[in-house]
């Protein structure tokens, strides 16, 4: 399923109405999309995510921990996001140099 973005406007917020699958590429876009909006209250709808990686978890989590407010999270998403808050972060693995 596509990813998809439907921005509309409540009274004191916006809403981003997220659906289809959210991977690393989408998660770029939706940067874009909560950058644009600043001054009001951002929330993000999820009730018609269908699937999420691990960079989208992230993000999530990220979102949330700045003040954007996720409504209608499926617990999958709900309880990854946990995990990935209580787990310590993970090291950048070091390239190979071979020579």
């Amino acid at each position: 399923m596509p990813f998809r973005i439907h921005r509309s406007s409540a009274r004191d917020a916006v809403v981003l109405a997220l659906s289809g699958d959210i991977d690393r590429e989408h998660v770029a876009r939706l940067h874009q999309f909560l950058t644009s909006d600043t001054g009001r209250r951002l929330i993000l709808d999820l009730q018609n995510v269908t699937l999420v990686d691990r960079a989208a978890i992230q993000f999530l989590a990220g979102a949330e921990a700045t003040g954007i407010r996720l409504v209608n999270c499926p617990e999958y998403v709900r309880t990854w996001i946990a995990a990935e808050q209580d787990s310590p972060p993970q090291p950048t693995p070091e390239p190979d140099t071979q020579e």
